[in-house]
């Protein structure tokens, strides 16, 4: 199983950005479809971004696409997100997931297997 540990959380003013990290031990990581989530007090965890393990497939949801991008280093087993364009909507505690290997860029909490601990990030308004 893939151990993850998230990084580059903090507080931002509205409009500001920020650059999540989440390191993966093993060698498996090159092989592993990957994503970012989140979740906020008293919500449900909900999908942000994912990638395939090639980079080429990166699915958004809707509330983040055009300000956030998600992209892997797979020689440094990092995965990474840029935040841009925040807004205290986006106040959450964000966690990194690996999916199946060799599968596709998903976006359901079931089609992830191994979780990070999380990261907290704040806006302020």
């Amino acid at each position: 199983q893939v151990q993850l540990v998230e990084s580059g959380g903090g507080l931002v003013q509205a409009g500001g950005s920020l650059r999540l990290s989440c390191i993966a031990s093993g060698p498996t990581f090159r092989n592993n479809a990957m994503g970012w989530f989140r979740q906020a007090p008293g919500k449900e965890r909900e999908f942000v971004a994912a990638i395939n393990r090639r980079g080429d497939s990166t699915p958004y949801a809707d509330s983040v696409k055009g300000r956030f991008t998600i992209s892997r280093d797979n020689a440094k087993n990092t995965l990474y997100l840029q935040m841009n364009s925040l807004n205290p909507d986006d106040t959450a505690v964000y966690y990194c997931a690996a999916g199946a290997p060799y599968g596709g860029a998903a976006m359901g909490v079931a089609d992830f297997g191994s979780w990070g601990q999380g990261t907290q990030v704040t806006v302020s308004s």
